[in-house]
């Protein structure tokens, strides 16, 4: 049995490719902004705790639809300013940018959570530790506890780069051409909802399976040389 997408099939092709692309850009930035939530929040200075914390409580308590409206539109008159400022004419914002943006700040106000976690698990006497070999602050974190935070933070971040994944549909509000938009313009010109949407939920699925294998890989290789207890 063959699906009849009515020449639509190369443009959910390349809204599929947009997907990817807008996902592992607001992953990137999710996971710079989370680490360096996470190490504000486990700061001893107090100024960088509430801004830690300031920074997740206030991008989670908010929509991540309503980020990217936010974002994208409350932009607008910031960033033509900043063009006449600098003589660039026609100076703007671009729907991808503003959906790595507000996507990004949204995983990365989870992953500051489960970064956060992750640096808690980690024994203080390996801390302790390094300091007694005379490691610097800075070699302590780079070469002790990153490495063990990483493995066992990757099981939460894989869990919120699948919900990543499917909030990418939230940008098609502002006309950004991925999935979701390619086959709501499917189901307008078709008048077939349901085959559109069926196709676009298998392109959603398809990527989710990838993605856990790639965790799969990721989390295996974390763990090298590391034992459970009672193995």
């Amino acid at each position: 049995m063959t699906i009849d997408l009515h020449g639509f099939g190369p443009a959910l092709l390349a809204g599929m490719l947009m997907t990817v692309k807008l996902a592992l850009c607001a992953l990137l930035l999710g996971l710079v902004l989370g680490l360096l939530g996470a190490l504000a929040k486990t700061s001893p200075n107090k100024p960088l705790q509430w801004l830690g914390g300031t920074y997740s409580t206030l991008v989670r308590g908010v929509p991540e639809l309503l980020w990217v409206l936010l974002i994208y539109f409350g932009t607008v008159n910031l960033v033509n300013r900043l063009g006449e400022a600098l003589n660039i004419p026609g100076l703007e914002l671009s729907a991808f940018a503003a959906g790595v943006i507000a996507l990004g700040l949204c995983f990365g106000a989870y992953a500051t959570e489960v970064f956060r976690g992750a640096i808690l698990a980690i024994p203080k006497g390996h801390r302790e530790a390094g300091l007694a070999l005379g490691l610097s602050r800075g070699r302590i974190l780079s070469r002790i506890i990153l490495p063990q935070m990483w493995r066992i933070a990757l099981p939460g971040l894989g869990n919120l780069f699948m919900i990543l994944m499917k909030d990418t549909a939230l940008v098609s509000v502002i006309g950004l051409e991925e999935i979701m938009r390619h086959a709501q313009i499917g189901v307008t010109v078709t008048k077939q909802p349901f085959t559109f949407y069926m196709v676009a939920a298998i392109m959603y699925l398809a990527l989710t399976v990838i993605a856990m294998t790639g965790m799969y890989f990721l989390e295996r290789r974390a763990a090298r040389g590391f034992v459970r207890a009672g193995e």
